[in-house]
């Protein structure tokens, strides 16, 4: 399946899923996270979901991740719409956030976190395939902010959705993930 067919096909299947099943989904997605076995994190790399794309939620991943290391600091990040970037921004207490032009809560300023500091990035898609590609959103944010990353940042994605067999048409700068979390199982490339 092409990218774009991807993208229809995800978004129609998250539109006809029910409150009940996101909060099902989401508390599978969490059981199967804990199921890593992950290094100890200074900062990761998260998203907020918007809800009523019945995007996942990293809070709980957060919430768990924050438990099992202590003095984790994370990091949110803000677009530009001009070129294409993003600036990361560590969660302080006071940090305020307000929805971008494209419903994405972001933050409105604090300390930036360089990328070459982070260690795991939480990767927003709408589907993923068998190799580990990911079909975003079409913009190209996260492709050009990983390849800032160090070499060994470790790249999650959430999908309610097992994944596809091939996406047919990944391109030489697309930046494949290094896990993927579903409610069924944890695929790792």
């Amino acid at each position: 399946m092409k990218k774009e067919e991807a993208r229809l096909f995800f978004r129609q299947q998250r539109t006809s899923l029910t409150t009940l099943q996101v909060n099902v989904f989401q508390d599978l997605l969490l059981i199967r996270f804990q199921e890593l076995a992950l290094p100890y994190f200074n900062y990761v790399h998260a998203f907020l979901p918007i809800y009523k794309n019945n995007e996942p939620d990293t809070g709980p991943l957060i919430d768990w991740l924050k438990f099992s290391n202590p003095g984790l600091q994370i990091v949110y990040p803000k677009i530009s719409s001009l070129d294409f970037s993003m600036k990361h921004y560590l969660h302080e207490e006071d940090m305020y956030f307000e929805n971008n032009k494209y419903g994405i809560p972001e933050p409105t300023g604090g300390t930036e976190i360089m990328p070459e500091e982070l260690d795991m990035v939480f990767v927003p898609l709408l589907g993923f395939d068998l190799q580990g590609n990911r079909v975003g959103y079409g913009k190209g944010y996260y492709d050009r902010f990983l390849s800032k990353c160090k070499e060994d940042v470790i790249k999650v994605g959430l999908s309610f959705f097992s994944p596809l067999d091939c996406i047919e048409d990944v391109d030489f700068f697309d930046k494949k993930l290094d896990f993927c979390i579903t409610p069924e199982r944890v695929y790792a490339f």
